[in-house]
């Protein structure tokens, strides 16, 4: 790609960019979250149009017209957003739109099932090829798009933050996927924020800042400072919370909470007992279906309507959530994993997205006060520090930390005394994590109380004051993080080893 450009109305998103790939190579592509990266690979993979400068491939030029387009010359894209039809199965995925047919010209369903259980096995994917998509964790869905990309023998492998919603035997399963590729001859963009995976699977680095080529390293002597200092700029450090022992009085006790919930394919919760006081940040650790989402799904009226066991305390009396609206009165706020389909209606304004939680306090007499609406909205953003043009643009065109601000600034709104929070961080670039963890910082210092899953083992124990550990929908093990290390909490997370600071059988 040679001195690309792309401007959408008066905001110039790629900037005279120069980018290369070559036969055999990883090649990862770095920057905050708007610095261009999805544009630029949106140029390459056909979805964005009307650029300037040249593509090349094989040394010929190109001009893209449509992701199709760029299939046939052999590029394929997987992006963070997930582009899956929920009600299809997982074949029907993966070869939707080139389904092959019969001698009738029907679609041979066989063959779908078939070739596509052929992919998952080549890809380590434990997945029923027949089972909708709809039924699938987060995680699962995410894997899908990985086989559908592999499937279409890519020359060029766009991979957009592949890892951001997998589990650690996942991730290695990616990651020996990516080596057979590489040996293949096949040139991969790899676009990612997690520092810890680029060195390793990465053999060159280039980082856009502002639409422009800023920088580019050897992937596997860049130093996580010299990347992040490239991103934004200026030195940045990640503030995560310290840790220590909370002084507050308890606030949520869950004991030996059992759920049976109507919804196929979920790991519900087993029997699990945890604490959270108030000022502590706990964390949720496990595998990809341990059962951490349905344990926080669970505890805001999410999908729990079936027999409960056990108990649910907050501030000392017995609550049973009821759904969403009524955990909001409890005093029980969530930020939910998917932020897209399960945070925020994209098409509306960043104003309604901030004070949807609020509409009926900041009412009278059934009216909205669109100064009070206003008002509310502006305060939170500028605390959240949320970059936008206007309140009255669509929440959908921010980048996705501001994004998640967003939700994270609706849900503090509601001034609750607990708040849930998944993967909160899932897909955001190192700017907006040390803003995210400085604002967890400073609501529990209020006195919030905080429940956070996260699949990012650093995360957890840089943020968190003790980890509670799930297996098969089950609390295994409390950890003190003061008192162990990543890799301690990934043994636990995988039920290897004595790990010190470790208490069997939850809190």
């Amino acid at each position: 790609m040679i001195g690309v450009s792309k401007s959408f109305g008066g905001v110039r998103a790629v900037a005279g960019a120069d980018f290369t790939v070559r036969e055999g190579e990883v090649h990862a592509l770095l920057g905050e979250n708007g610095a261009g990266k999805s544009t630029l690979m949106k140029v390459l993979s056909g979805e964005v149009g009307g650029y300037r400068g040249e593509i090349r491939i094989g040394g010929e030029p190109v001009r893209f017209t449509s992701p199709a387009d760029a299939q046939r010359a052999g590029v394929a894209m997987i992006h963070q957003e997930l582009d899956l039809v929920p009600a299809l199965s997982v074949a029907e995925n993966v070869f939707l739109g080139r389904e092959p047919k019969t001698a009738f010209g029907t679609v041979d369903r066989r063959r779908v099932v078939t070739e596509t259980a052929a992919l998952l096995e080549r890809t380590g994917v434990t997945l029923d090829p027949r089972r909708p998509v709809e039924h699938l964790r987060t995680g699962e869905q995410q894997l899908v798009t990985i086989v559908k990309a592999l499937s279409l023998d890519a020359r060029i492998l766009v991979m957009d933050e592949p890892t951001s919603a997998l589990s650690v035997h996942e991730v290695e399963r990616l990651f020996t996927v990516i080596g057979g590729l590489r040996r293949a001859g096949a040139g991969i963009v790899y676009i990612s924020h997690r520092m810890e995976e680029i060195g390793r699977v990465a053999d060159r680095a280039t980082v856009l800042r502002n639409g422009r080529v800023v920088a580019e390293f050897d992937a596997r002597a860049m130093t996580a400072a010299q990347a992040s200092e490239a991103m934004v700029g200026r030195p940045v450090h990640l503030m995560f919370r310290g840790t220590g022992t909370a002084t507050g009085e308890e606030l949520l006790r869950v004991e030996n909470l059992a759920v049976r919930r109507p919804r196929p394919g979920l790991r519900d919760p087993a029997g699990v007992t945890l604490s959270v006081a108030e000022g502590e940040i706990v964390g949720l650790a496990g595998l990809l279906g341990s059962g951490r989402t349905e344990l926080l799904e669970t505890l805001f009226g999410v999908g729990a309507k079936g027999p409960w066991q056990g108990r649910v305390l907050l501030r000392g009396s017995r609550i049973r959530p009821r759904g969403p609206r009524h955990a909001l009165k409890l005093g029980i706020a969530f930020v939910p994993e998917d932020r897209r389909i399960a945070g925020l209606a994209l098409e509306h304004s960043v104003l309604a997205n901030t004070v949807l939680s609020i509409v009926d306090r900041i009412a009278r007499l059934g009216l909205v006060s669109r100064r009070a609406e206003r008002n509310a909205a502006r305060e939170t953003t500028e605390r959240l520090g949320v970059k936008l043009a206007s309140l009255s643009g669509p929440v959908g065109s921010l980048s996705g930390g501001n994004q998640q601000k967003v939700v994270l600034g609706r849900n503090l709104l509601t001034e609750p005394r607990l708040l849930l929070l998944d993967e909160p961080t899932r897909g955001v670039d190192v700017g907006a994590k040390a803003e995210i963890y400085r604002l967890l910082g400073e609501a529990a210092a209020r006195g919030l109380g905080v429940l956070l899953a996260s699949s990012e083992p650093a995360e957890l124990v840089g943020v968190c004051h003790r980890v509670v550990v799930l297996r098969d929908g089950r609390g295994m093990h409390e950890l003190n993080t003061a008192e162990v290390s990543e890799a301690d909490l990934l043994a636990a997370s995988m039920g290897e080893g004595a790990v010190p600071g470790l208490t069997v059988g939850g809190a």
